[in-house]
């Protein structure tokens, strides 16, 4: 006997011109943003949807890819289809940078992992100096070699972005820059030590497909995109002191905003 939530599923249209296992991903998708099925809540096994709808299984699996594919749901094998958490980061983009955080030692990530409660990590850390790709020599204004610090950023066990600060030679080479463990409040607490007072910061965000490799480096489910976001620092004197290259699994952030109406 189906255990189905009373209400949570209708009927099929059996006069409607829309396929059946669309109908029932349209149904699924609709209780999911009614609350009927809530975040990490299981979503009814095949057996219970071929049972309330009188379908077979293959037209349920043809439903639960289409909202694979639009993130809203993941599969773990032997356990059945479960909602997919909402983005637990919020990265508030007016306070994340602020002088007061480097001030008191923490980073920009460790203070939006322990606004959303979460258990913040790193890995994958590789620090070294190479050639600078025509991309990144020109904001970084015409070098040809660069630090490069290229790390991925974990919370609670999950990868949620990962990132490659680039940083002219004559400023990072052979200071704590260069170090695994850069020290209490990350790599622009130590450009404010060595004079470069940060001034602002320019970011250009864009929303795209994963790359095979972003997939497995994120643990990207079927159908996520990834957050692109590429952004240069700047000292008092108008001198681009850091170009840093972050992909963020979309399904993991909210990004949020204040904007001046003035």
């Amino acid at each position: 006997m189906s255990v189905l939530p009373s209400g949570a599923l209708g009927d099929l249209d059996p006069t409607s011109d829309r396929a059946v296992f669309r109908q029932i991903a349209d149904q699924l998708r609709e209780a999911i943003g009614r609350g009927r099925f809530r975040e990490g809540e299981k979503l009814p096994s095949e057996a219970e949807l071929v049972e309330h709808y009188g379908v077979s299984r293959m037209t349920v699996r043809n439903s639960f890819s289409i909202l694979q594919g639009e993130g809203l749901v993941h599969a773990e094998h032997g356990k059945g289809v479960f909602v997919r958490p909402r983005p637990p980061v919020r990265r508030l983009a007016s306070d994340r940078f602020a002088r007061h955080h480097r001030e008191q030692g923490r980073s920009a990530f460790l203070v939006e992992a322990d606004a959303a409660g979460g258990r913040p990590a790193v890995d994958s850390l590789v620090v070294k100096e190479e050639k600078a790709s025509p991309e990144v020599s020109a904001r970084l204004g015409a070098v040809r070699r660069v630090l490069v610090r290229r790390r991925r950023y974990l919370l609670d066990g999950r990868p949620v972005e990962f990132a490659a600060s680039y940083l002219p030679l004559d400023i990072a080479r052979g200071t704590p820059i260069a170090e695994a463990d850069p020290g209490p409040g990350g790599i622009y607490a130590r450009l404010e030590e060595l004079g470069h007072r940060l001034d602002h910061f320019d970011e250009e965000i864009r929303a795209r497909m994963p790359s095979p490799d972003e997939v497995r480096t994120l643990r990207l489910a079927p159908g996520v995109p990834v957050i692109h976001l590429v952004r240069t620092a700047f000292d008092t004197d108008g001198r681009a002191v850091e170009v840093c290259d972050t992909v963020m699994a979309a399904d993991a952030y909210v990004l949020a905003y204040q904007l001046p109406a003035t």
